[in-house]
Protein backbone atom coordinates (compact mmCIF):
# COMPACT_ATOMS: atom_id res chain seq x y z
CA UNK A 1 0.00 0.00 0.00
CA UNK A 2 2.83 2.37 0.89
CA UNK A 3 4.54 1.47 -2.38
CA UNK A 4 1.37 2.39 -4.34
CA UNK A 5 1.06 5.63 -2.39
CA UNK A 6 4.70 6.45 -3.11
CA UNK A 7 4.24 5.78 -6.81
CA UNK A 8 1.08 7.89 -6.87
CA UNK A 9 2.86 10.79 -5.22
CA UNK A 10 5.72 10.48 -7.72
CA UNK A 11 3.29 10.60 -10.63
CA UNK A 12 1.59 13.67 -9.16
CA UNK A 13 4.95 15.39 -8.58
CA UNK A 14 5.99 14.66 -12.16
CA UNK A 15 2.70 16.01 -13.48
CA UNK A 16 3.03 19.15 -11.38
CA UNK A 17 6.59 19.68 -12.58
CA UNK A 18 5.47 19.28 -16.18
CA UNK A 19 2.57 21.64 -15.56
CA UNK A 20 4.93 24.21 -14.02
CA UNK A 21 7.28 23.99 -16.99
CA UNK A 22 4.34 24.36 -19.37
CA UNK A 23 3.13 27.43 -17.48
CA UNK A 24 6.54 29.05 -17.86
CA UNK A 25 6.85 28.28 -21.57
CA UNK A 26 5.68 31.09 -23.83
CA UNK A 27 4.66 31.40 -27.44
CA UNK A 28 5.35 35.06 -28.19
CA UNK A 29 4.11 37.09 -31.15
CA UNK A 30 6.19 39.91 -32.64
CA UNK A 31 4.74 42.42 -35.10
CA UNK A 32 6.31 44.94 -37.46
CA UNK A 33 5.39 46.96 -40.53
CA UNK A 34 8.30 46.15 -42.84
CA UNK A 35 8.09 43.55 -45.64
CA UNK A 36 9.68 40.11 -45.10
CA UNK A 37 12.87 40.95 -47.04
CA UNK A 38 13.61 44.07 -45.00
CA UNK A 39 16.47 43.88 -42.46
CA UNK A 40 14.12 44.60 -39.55
CA UNK A 41 12.05 41.56 -40.54
CA UNK A 42 14.98 39.23 -41.16
CA UNK A 43 16.54 40.17 -37.82
CA UNK A 44 13.19 39.63 -36.09
CA UNK A 45 13.20 36.09 -37.52
CA UNK A 46 16.81 35.64 -36.41
CA UNK A 47 15.85 36.84 -32.91
CA UNK A 48 13.09 34.23 -32.83
CA UNK A 49 15.56 31.48 -33.73
CA UNK A 50 18.12 32.61 -31.17
CA UNK A 51 15.57 32.86 -28.37
CA UNK A 52 14.23 29.38 -29.10
CA UNK A 53 17.77 28.00 -29.11
CA UNK A 54 18.88 29.72 -25.92
CA UNK A 55 15.70 28.73 -24.07
CA UNK A 56 16.17 25.14 -25.31
CA UNK A 57 12.81 25.27 -27.02
CA UNK A 58 10.94 26.60 -23.98
CA UNK A 59 10.06 29.84 -25.75
CA UNK A 60 9.08 30.49 -29.34
CA UNK A 61 8.39 33.67 -31.31
CA UNK A 62 6.09 33.96 -34.32
CA UNK A 63 7.00 36.99 -36.46
CA UNK A 64 4.29 38.93 -38.33
CA UNK A 65 5.82 41.36 -40.87
CA UNK A 66 4.15 43.70 -43.38
CA UNK A 67 1.44 45.00 -41.03
CA UNK A 68 -0.20 41.61 -40.70
CA UNK A 69 -1.30 42.59 -37.18
CA UNK A 70 -2.28 46.14 -38.15
CA UNK A 71 -0.52 49.48 -38.39
CA UNK A 72 1.76 50.71 -35.64
CA UNK A 73 -0.96 52.57 -33.76
CA UNK A 74 -3.00 49.36 -33.67
CA UNK A 75 0.01 47.29 -32.62
CA UNK A 76 0.79 49.69 -29.77
CA UNK A 77 -2.77 49.27 -28.53
CA UNK A 78 -2.37 45.48 -28.71
CA UNK A 79 0.92 45.70 -26.83
CA UNK A 80 -0.69 47.81 -24.12
CA UNK A 81 -3.41 45.21 -23.53
CA UNK A 82 -1.02 42.27 -23.77
CA UNK A 83 -2.70 40.92 -26.92
CA UNK A 84 0.65 41.37 -28.67
CA UNK A 85 3.87 40.46 -26.90
CA UNK A 86 6.65 42.22 -28.82
CA UNK A 87 7.27 44.55 -31.75
CA UNK A 88 9.92 46.35 -33.74
CA UNK A 89 8.44 49.84 -34.11
CA UNK A 90 9.50 53.02 -35.78
CA UNK A 91 9.74 55.77 -33.18
CA UNK A 92 6.80 57.44 -34.94
CA UNK A 93 3.94 56.15 -32.82
CA UNK A 94 6.03 56.37 -29.64
CA UNK A 95 6.86 60.03 -30.32
CA UNK A 96 3.15 60.75 -30.78
CA UNK A 97 2.67 59.60 -27.19
CA UNK A 98 5.99 60.62 -25.63
CA UNK A 99 7.08 63.88 -27.32
CA UNK A 100 10.69 63.61 -26.10
CA UNK A 101 11.20 60.80 -28.61
CA UNK A 102 10.46 63.36 -31.33
CA UNK A 103 13.86 64.89 -30.60
CA UNK A 104 15.48 61.93 -32.36
CA UNK A 105 14.04 63.28 -35.61
CA UNK A 106 15.60 66.71 -35.29
CA UNK A 107 16.76 67.86 -38.75
CA UNK A 108 20.52 67.38 -39.11
CA UNK A 109 20.88 66.11 -35.55
CA UNK A 110 23.33 63.59 -37.01
CA UNK A 111 25.53 63.64 -40.10
CA UNK A 112 25.22 60.10 -41.45
CA UNK A 113 24.34 56.52 -40.53
CA UNK A 114 27.53 56.00 -38.49
CA UNK A 115 26.82 59.11 -36.45
CA UNK A 116 23.19 58.03 -36.05
CA UNK A 117 24.17 54.57 -34.82
CA UNK A 118 26.63 56.05 -32.33
CA UNK A 119 23.97 58.37 -30.92
CA UNK A 120 21.43 55.54 -30.62
CA UNK A 121 24.00 53.49 -28.68
CA UNK A 122 24.62 56.36 -26.26
CA UNK A 123 23.44 56.59 -22.65
CA UNK A 124 21.54 59.77 -23.56
CA UNK A 125 19.38 57.92 -26.09
CA UNK A 126 19.04 55.13 -23.54
CA UNK A 127 17.43 57.58 -21.11
CA UNK A 128 14.51 57.89 -23.51
CA UNK A 129 13.80 54.17 -23.21
CA UNK A 130 13.29 54.65 -19.48
CA UNK A 131 10.27 56.86 -20.26
CA UNK A 132 8.41 54.09 -22.07
CA UNK A 133 6.93 51.98 -19.24
CA UNK A 134 5.21 54.96 -17.65
CA UNK A 135 4.57 56.90 -20.86
CA UNK A 136 3.19 54.19 -23.12
CA UNK A 137 3.13 50.93 -21.15
CA UNK A 138 5.95 49.28 -23.08
CA UNK A 139 9.47 48.18 -22.18
CA UNK A 140 12.20 49.28 -24.60
CA UNK A 141 14.94 46.73 -25.33
CA UNK A 142 17.09 48.99 -27.52
CA UNK A 143 17.30 50.73 -30.87
CA UNK A 144 17.65 49.85 -34.51
CA UNK A 145 17.30 52.15 -37.51
CA UNK A 146 17.13 52.42 -41.26
CA UNK A 147 19.28 54.72 -43.35
CA UNK A 148 19.05 58.49 -43.48
CA UNK A 149 16.00 60.19 -44.99
CA UNK A 150 15.98 61.44 -48.58
CA UNK A 151 13.24 62.83 -50.86
CA UNK A 152 12.26 60.94 -54.02
CA UNK A 153 9.94 62.91 -56.29
CA UNK A 154 8.12 62.81 -59.60
CA UNK A 155 9.29 66.34 -60.43
CA UNK A 156 12.76 67.83 -59.73
CA UNK A 157 13.46 69.54 -56.40
CA UNK A 158 16.28 72.00 -56.89
CA UNK A 159 15.46 74.42 -54.08
CA UNK A 160 13.39 74.38 -50.92
CA UNK A 161 10.78 76.45 -52.75
CA UNK A 162 10.13 73.52 -55.09
CA UNK A 163 8.59 71.64 -52.15
CA UNK A 164 5.83 74.23 -51.91
CA UNK A 165 2.47 72.52 -52.33
CA UNK A 166 3.96 69.07 -53.04
CA UNK A 167 1.88 66.17 -51.76
CA UNK A 168 4.64 64.33 -49.94
CA UNK A 169 4.24 60.92 -48.30
CA UNK A 170 5.43 60.70 -44.71
CA UNK A 171 5.29 58.20 -41.89
CA UNK A 172 2.40 59.41 -39.69
CA UNK A 173 3.96 61.28 -36.81
CA UNK A 174 4.30 64.87 -35.69
CA UNK A 175 8.04 65.68 -35.95
CA UNK A 176 8.30 64.82 -39.63
CA UNK A 177 4.90 66.33 -40.39
CA UNK A 178 5.99 69.59 -38.78
CA UNK A 179 9.24 69.61 -40.75
CA UNK A 180 7.59 69.22 -44.13
CA UNK A 181 4.77 71.59 -43.26
CA UNK A 182 7.47 74.18 -42.53
CA UNK A 183 8.89 73.64 -46.03
CA UNK A 184 5.49 74.41 -47.53
CA UNK A 185 4.85 70.83 -48.64
CA UNK A 186 1.57 69.03 -47.97
CA UNK A 187 2.49 65.96 -45.88
CA UNK A 188 0.42 62.84 -46.60
CA UNK A 189 0.62 60.09 -43.96
CA UNK A 190 0.63 56.72 -45.67
CA UNK A 191 1.59 53.10 -44.85
CA UNK A 192 4.81 51.94 -46.47
CA UNK A 193 3.17 49.20 -48.52
CA UNK A 194 0.79 51.67 -50.20
CA UNK A 195 3.52 54.03 -51.39
CA UNK A 196 4.39 52.41 -54.72
CA UNK A 197 0.82 52.60 -56.03
CA UNK A 198 0.39 56.12 -54.65
CA UNK A 199 3.40 57.28 -56.66
CA UNK A 200 2.22 55.40 -59.74
CA UNK A 201 -1.27 56.92 -59.77
CA UNK A 202 -0.19 60.43 -58.76
CA UNK A 203 -1.80 60.34 -55.32
CA UNK A 204 1.48 61.76 -54.01
CA UNK A 205 4.16 63.83 -55.75
CA UNK A 206 7.09 62.82 -53.54
CA UNK A 207 8.07 60.55 -50.67
CA UNK A 208 10.30 60.83 -47.62
CA UNK A 209 12.31 57.61 -47.75
CA UNK A 210 15.64 55.87 -47.12
CA UNK A 211 17.95 54.27 -49.72
CA UNK A 212 17.11 50.75 -48.56
CA UNK A 213 13.35 51.01 -49.08
CA UNK A 214 13.77 52.92 -52.34
CA UNK A 215 15.76 49.96 -53.66
CA UNK A 216 13.86 47.04 -52.09
CA UNK A 217 10.42 48.34 -53.03
CA UNK A 218 11.58 49.87 -56.35
CA UNK A 219 10.04 53.27 -55.76
CA UNK A 220 12.50 54.66 -58.31
CA UNK A 221 10.35 53.05 -61.02
CA UNK A 222 7.67 55.66 -60.34
CA UNK A 223 9.74 58.74 -59.50
CA UNK A 224 13.00 59.71 -61.18
CA UNK A 225 14.19 62.65 -59.09
CA UNK A 226 16.14 62.18 -55.89
CA UNK A 227 17.12 64.82 -53.35
CA UNK A 228 20.01 63.32 -51.36
CA UNK A 229 19.71 65.35 -48.19
CA UNK A 230 20.37 62.99 -45.24
CA UNK A 231 18.18 65.38 -43.30
CA UNK A 232 17.01 62.99 -40.55
CA UNK A 233 17.83 59.63 -39.09
CA UNK A 234 14.98 57.13 -38.72
CA UNK A 235 15.25 55.08 -35.52
CA UNK A 236 13.44 51.88 -34.61
CA UNK A 237 12.86 50.51 -31.13
CA UNK A 238 12.42 46.91 -30.04
CA UNK A 239 9.73 46.65 -27.36
CA UNK A 240 7.97 44.17 -25.12
CA UNK A 241 4.45 44.67 -23.78
CA UNK A 242 4.58 45.97 -20.22
CA UNK A 243 1.82 43.55 -19.23
CA UNK A 244 3.74 40.61 -20.67
CA UNK A 245 6.99 41.80 -19.08
CA UNK A 246 5.44 41.77 -15.62
CA UNK A 247 4.45 38.12 -16.10
CA UNK A 248 8.03 37.02 -16.86
CA UNK A 249 10.50 35.90 -14.23
CA UNK A 250 13.88 37.59 -13.92
CA UNK A 251 15.78 34.96 -15.90
CA UNK A 252 13.38 35.18 -18.85
CA UNK A 253 13.52 38.98 -18.79
CA UNK A 254 17.31 38.86 -18.92
CA UNK A 255 17.26 36.29 -21.72
CA UNK A 256 14.82 38.29 -23.86
CA UNK A 257 16.53 41.62 -23.26
CA UNK A 258 20.00 40.27 -24.01
CA UNK A 259 18.88 38.40 -27.12
CA UNK A 260 16.75 41.16 -28.60
CA UNK A 261 19.45 43.74 -27.90
CA UNK A 262 21.94 41.67 -29.89
CA UNK A 263 19.66 41.52 -32.92
CA UNK A 264 18.82 45.22 -32.69
CA UNK A 265 22.56 45.86 -32.73
CA UNK A 266 22.72 43.74 -35.89
CA UNK A 267 20.21 46.11 -37.45
CA UNK A 268 22.36 49.12 -36.58
CA UNK A 269 25.56 47.58 -37.91
CA UNK A 270 23.73 46.19 -40.92
CA UNK A 271 22.64 49.61 -42.10
CA UNK A 272 26.06 51.04 -41.35
CA UNK A 273 27.59 48.38 -43.58
CA UNK A 274 25.00 48.69 -46.36
CA UNK A 275 24.68 52.45 -46.61
CA UNK A 276 27.62 53.30 -48.88
CA UNK A 277 26.86 50.43 -51.28
CA UNK A 278 23.19 51.36 -51.41
CA UNK A 279 24.01 54.98 -52.17
CA UNK A 280 26.34 53.86 -54.95
CA UNK A 281 23.63 51.60 -56.35
CA UNK A 282 21.15 54.49 -56.24
CA UNK A 283 23.61 56.75 -58.06
CA UNK A 284 23.94 54.17 -60.84
CA UNK A 285 20.21 54.35 -61.56
CA UNK A 286 18.85 56.67 -64.21
CA UNK A 287 17.79 59.34 -61.71
CA UNK A 288 18.13 63.10 -61.61
CA UNK A 289 20.07 63.64 -58.38
CA UNK A 290 20.35 66.90 -56.44
CA UNK A 291 22.25 67.14 -53.16
CA UNK A 292 21.21 69.26 -50.19
CA UNK A 293 22.50 70.22 -46.74
CA UNK A 294 21.14 72.06 -43.71
CA UNK A 295 21.40 75.40 -45.49
CA UNK A 296 18.95 74.12 -48.13
CA UNK A 297 16.29 73.73 -45.41
CA UNK A 298 17.40 76.57 -43.12
CA UNK A 299 14.03 78.31 -42.75
CA UNK A 300 12.16 75.05 -42.16
CA UNK A 301 14.74 73.95 -39.60
CA UNK A 302 14.36 77.21 -37.66
CA UNK A 303 10.60 76.78 -37.57
CA UNK A 304 10.89 73.14 -36.50
CA UNK A 305 13.33 74.00 -33.72
CA UNK A 306 11.04 76.72 -32.41
CA UNK A 307 8.28 74.14 -31.97
CA UNK A 308 10.21 71.10 -30.77
CA UNK A 309 12.72 72.71 -28.42
CA UNK A 310 9.76 73.31 -26.10
CA UNK A 311 7.91 70.06 -26.84
CA UNK A 312 10.92 67.78 -26.38
CA UNK A 313 13.25 68.93 -23.57
CA UNK A 314 15.58 65.99 -24.36
CA UNK A 315 16.51 67.69 -27.64
CA UNK A 316 19.20 69.77 -25.97
CA UNK A 317 20.85 66.75 -24.33
CA UNK A 318 20.75 64.79 -27.58
CA UNK A 319 22.32 67.67 -29.50
CA UNK A 320 25.10 67.90 -26.91
CA UNK A 321 25.69 64.14 -27.16
CA UNK A 322 25.69 64.28 -30.96
CA UNK A 323 28.22 67.11 -30.91
CA UNK A 324 30.53 65.21 -28.57
CA UNK A 325 30.35 62.19 -30.88
CA UNK A 326 31.54 64.38 -33.76
CA UNK A 327 34.80 65.06 -31.95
Amino acid sequence: MNRIKTLTLAVVATALAASSLSAQSREFRLGLITPPQHLWSTEAEAFAETLAERSEGEHSVSVFPAQQLGNEAQMVQQLQTGALDMAFLTIAEISNRIPDFGALYAPYLVDDVDHAAALLRSDTAGELLELMPQGVGLVGMGYGMVGMRQVLSREPIESAEDLEGMRLRITPFEPIRDFYTATGAAPEPMPLLEVYDALANGQVDAIDMDFDSILILKFYEQAENLLISNHMMFPMVGVVSGRVWRELDESDRELIETTMSEHLENVLTGFQEMDAAQEEEIRQLDLNIVEADAEFFSEAIDEWEATWAEKAPMLEALREEAEQLRQ
